[in-house]
């Protein structure tokens, strides 16, 4: 059923395509234009063409072959990925699965599903009220310029805008089905031995999320390029085409990508991070029974269904159409600022959508270099997961370095009229080239930074780890203050490319610096949505309680994904930042169009001391602070009922503590035995994720898209500049460090997991010890879960040692009252060296303080941070839609009148 299901959307999306083809060949026909994709005509020609249409055809072949070859790849992709049965009865040699746990299995597999599906069903039910409610105000305050009505204007502009909201829930839709579709396949994959292990579990999830990555870009590519012609056959009459005109009335296209994203993610990220964190704090923190602490993913803890569902609607779907946001702004706000200039115009159609060149680029190129990590240099072992994934990140960057070249040679005039600081200055075919590789590898250097300020490889995330030796407290000062840190060199290379771009091809140049960090969205978007399927696995493999060598590989993966998902949010908040101030520049070109005059707000700039602005500045600055409160408290909120919901079951459904309390072996005991375990009420916490979440979305969406509509319907135009200025510059940092505090804590958790921090804390007995002496072993290599191997015969253990978890386990049985000791801290564990060490893995009170800082992180970097890259777009873009309504108001001073614009 979620095959058809995924398949059903993927023809949906390729029906859209082909009405659009058929709307933009009846307008290209109507104008007396060529058609967009028959090319050959019969009968007597039309009027004299558009000018630039000699190019059309170069452009058609180009951007549709390019589209194509995406959507039979992620075809391909999903064949790839459905070929793996989950069950063990019809094809030994297919299945995968192994006895008894078939069934269950399928049970948890559906659940998650039907969980993801009835979350987003409930959604979208409100995004299609709100695309109807917002897509009627379009079309009325669109057309109204001034004393007259252009209704066609609007009524294009509010068309682009639900056709942009659609596509957006068409590609989060996509995402997540795919993503549910591929979890229990990635899970039952692990359990092959060896290599083959290794090679199918990473291919399955990689490839997984190569089906939304593809899937997405080329829909949305050619959708929007359908859009431009059908637009074009419009307004072009006796071979004259109003490009202006064309590129504002689609910019709504991106406004409706971005509108669905800000609930996705905000609506997504509430759902997801509610569940994450009631059942990190049920499970790992709180306890059932005696303090008994459970397993991640324990299929005894309520809650844990839920958090495996918000993996789906806020980690995919939430983040598939936050980034079709970001591709439809920044292209179209490219092609609106480059039609402002005529050497592009008198270019032709190639130049005019040149924008789009970069995005069917990036598909072939991304394409190409996946083939590197599922055939030609597959993973076969945990040390090659991290490292295949950034060599497609980097390959992607130089191929795409190299694809650009001839391809800026190709599609754009050798000189073009540029407005920079508002003089006109000729721009060359190689200045646009290299504000494109800026934008790319800008974009990746922020993402390894982000990686070493995130990732548990390197010092910072230690260091974080190592801060709960004096509790939670340390650890949450040290988190925020590695957040605050890892925004500067960010913020230095974003500034740099700003100013490089600004300065040399103005507005045009910062636009195509973004469109060249989001040329490899397919690559970024495979590898985004490969964690959240790894997570997905993991958790899957735990519930179902398959042999620890799977959950070790999905742990892997896991944490592979988390690094390079930290590299993601990187790339896709220095892009946010670029695209909006790309549309920055697309609003002010707009506002300068509708001046008369040669003095415009291009030519004169903004003054930052006119008071009006300076005044909006400070209040720009403060929106993503209030945008971030409404979030953070909504999470804060339904964490609290999450919690209090596992509570009611533990002790209101009889036998359900008990079960839970039990490990792995003693479970298996139970139903040798016959007895019967408990399962919990999984529907009532999913429940409270959904309503918790559809509830408090509205309040931060309606936030973000009523102030500038506000700020420029009262103050006019230089207040909504100034409010853009304030809220891209806090927002950029606020989101930056909130994502990699959020994902230090993780990983700083993951670390702990792992038992890396055994060896670094000394009991206290009241014997005198030198700290120094005992840290230097630790620093030394004397760490880990190694240097507490046990010797003896005593708890199953021989001369040469059993590993600390084996003994514990065995401890557990023996002597409960002593484990418990060892757990809190109470007693300690002699190492191999003969040191007296605290024991701090899983289960510990270190443990137990390092998830503290994990959770308080979760809404850090899955909800509010990532959410922020979309204020800053959705703000932007909605006053570039709007800003010829904001002139029609006293020449754009606004009701209040106290702008200075002239009139």
């Amino acid at each position: 059923m979620t095959g058809f299901s995924t398949r059903s959307m993927l023809m949906a999306g390729a029906m859209t395509i082909a009405v659009l083809m058929l709307a933009a060949d009846c307008s290209a026909l109507e104008a007396g234009t060529k058609p967009a994709v028959v090319v050959a005509s019969v009968g007597t020609p039309g009027p004299k063409p558009a000018a630039g249409d000699d190019t059309t055809l170069m452009a058609d072949i180009f951007i549709f072959t390019c589209g194509f070859i995406g959507i039979l790849f992620a075809i391909f992709l999903f064949m790839c990925v459905s070929a793996i049965s989950l069950g063990s009865g019809r094809d030994e040699e297919r299945s995968l699965t192994g006895g008894g746990s078939d069934e269950e299995l399928v049970t948890i597999y559906e659940t998650i599903r039907e969980g993801a599906k009835a979350f987003l069903w409930a959604e979208y039910q409100i995004c299609f009220i709100f695309v109807v409610a917002f897509g009627f105000i379009i079309f009325i305050l669109v057309s109204h310029s001034g004393a007259s009505w252009d209704f066609s204007a609007g009524g294009l502009t509010a068309l682009s805008f639900v056709v942009g909201a659609v596509t957006s829930i068409i590609a989060g839709y996509i995402g997540m089905m795919v993503a549910v579709f591929s979890n229990a396949r990635t899970a039952v994959s692990a359990k092959k031995d060896g290599e083959a292990g290794w090679v199918e579990s990473f291919n399955t999830a990689f490839r997984a999320g190569g089906v939304m990555g593809y899937s997405l870009c080329a829909l949305s590519l050619m959708i929007l390029y359908l859009l431009c012609l059908a637009y074009r056959g419009i307004f072009t009459e006796a071979g004259k085409t109003d490009y202006t005109m064309l590129f504002e009335c689609i910019a709504g296209y991106g406004l409706g990508g971005s509108a669905i994203a800000m609930f996705g993610r905000v609506g997504g990220g509430i759902f997801t991070k509610a569940a994450d964190v009631g059942a990190d704090l049920s499970g790992k923190v709180i306890g059932v029974g005696d303090g008994k602490k459970l397993d991640e993913d324990s299929p005894y803890n309520p809650a844990c269904i839920a958090d495996n569902v918000g993996d789906n609607v806020g980690d995919v779907a939430g983040m598939g159409s936050d980034l079709f946001g970001s591709f439809g702004e920044a292209s179209c706000a490219a092609m609106l600022i480059g039609s402002a200039s005529l050497s592009i115009q008198e270019a032709g159609w190639s130049a005019l959508v040149f924008p789009l060149f970069i995005s069917a680029t990036g598909i072939v190129v991304c394409m190409l270099a996946s083939f590197v990590a599922t055939d030609l240099q597959p993973v076969r072992k945990e040390e090659d997961i991290e490292k295949a994934l950034k060599i497609q990140l980097g390959l992607t960057s130089v191929l795409m370095t190299i694809a650009l070249y001839p391809l800026c040679l190709w599609a754009l005039p050798e000189k073009m009229m540029m407005n920079i600081d508002g003089a006109e200055a000729d721009v060359s075919q190689m200045v646009c080239y290299f504000c494109i590789i800026a934008g790319l590898w800008g974009g990746c250097l922020i993402g390894f930074i982000t990686e070493y300020f995130t990732s548990h490889s390197y010092t910072p995330v230690r260091d974080v780890a190592r801060s709960t030796e004096t509790g939670a407290a340390t650890n949450i000062i040290y988190g925020l203050a590695l957040g605050y840190q890892s925004a500067i060199l960010p913020v230095v290379i974003l500034s740099c490319i700003i100013f490089l771009a600004l300065n040399t091809a103005g507005m045009y140049g910062v636009a195509l610096s973004a469109l060249g960090m989001l040329s490899t969205l397919a690559t970024c978007l495979t590898i985004d949505v490969y964690g959240p399927i790894s997570d997905n696995a993991g958790g899957i493999a735990e519930m179902v309680e398959m042999p620890s060598s799977v959950r070790d590989k999905t742990d892997a993966l896991d944490a592979a994904g988390n690094t390079t998902a930290a590299i993601g949010k990187g790339f896709a908040i220095g892009s946010a930042a670029l695209v909006s101030l790309a549309l920055f520049g697309a609003f002010v070109t707009r506002v300068s169009n509708d001046q008369p005059g040669p003095s415009t707000l291009a030519t004169d700039g903004v003054n930052l001391l006119s008071p009006v602005v300076f005044a909006f500045v400070v209040f720009g600055a403060m929106v993503p602070y209030w945008f971030s409160a409404l979030t953070m408290r909504s999470v804060g909120e339904a964490a609290n009922a999450m919690v209090r919901e596992v509570a009611r079951q533990w002790s209101e459904i009889p036998g359900l503590s008990q079960s839970a309390g039990l490990d792995f072996h003693q479970r298996q005991e139970w139903r040798q035995a016959g007895r019967e375990l408990t399962k919990p009420d999984y529907q009532a916490c999913i429940s409270i994720a959904t309503n918790a979440s559809l509830r408090e979305m509205i309040a931060p969406g309606l936030l973000v898209i009523l102030t500038p509509i506000l700020v420029g319907t009262f103050c006019g135009v230089q207040a909504v500049c100034g409010l853009l200025t304030g809220a891209i510059a806090s927002s950029v940092q606020m989101a930056i460090s909130m994502s990699n505090t959020g994902g230090a804590w993780d990983n700083a958790k993951k670390y702990t997991e792992k038992g890396e921090l055994n060896g670094w804390f000394m009991f206290r007995d009241g014997t005198p010890v030198d700290e120094d002496k005992f840290r230097a072993a630790a620093e030394g290599g004397n760490s880990g879960n190694a240097c507490l191997r046990q010797k003896g015969s005593k708890y199953g253990a021989t001369d040469e040692g059993v590993d600390i978890k084996t003994w514990l386990s065995e401890i557990e049985k023996a002597d409960p009252a002593r484990y418990n000791r060892i757990m809190n801290g109470d007693e300690g564990i002699t190492s191999t060296d003969g040191r007296k060490c605290v024991y701090a893995g899983k289960k510990s009170q270190i443990h137990g303080a390092v998830v503290v800082g994990d959770t308080v992180g979760d809404p850090l970097k899955d909800t509010s941070g990532p959410a922020l890259n979309i204020v800053m777009k959705l703000m932007a873009i909605i006053s570039v839609v709007f800003a010829d309504f904001f002139m029609s108001i006293n020449s754009g001073n606004g009701i209040f009148n106290t702008g200075g614009l002239h009139a």
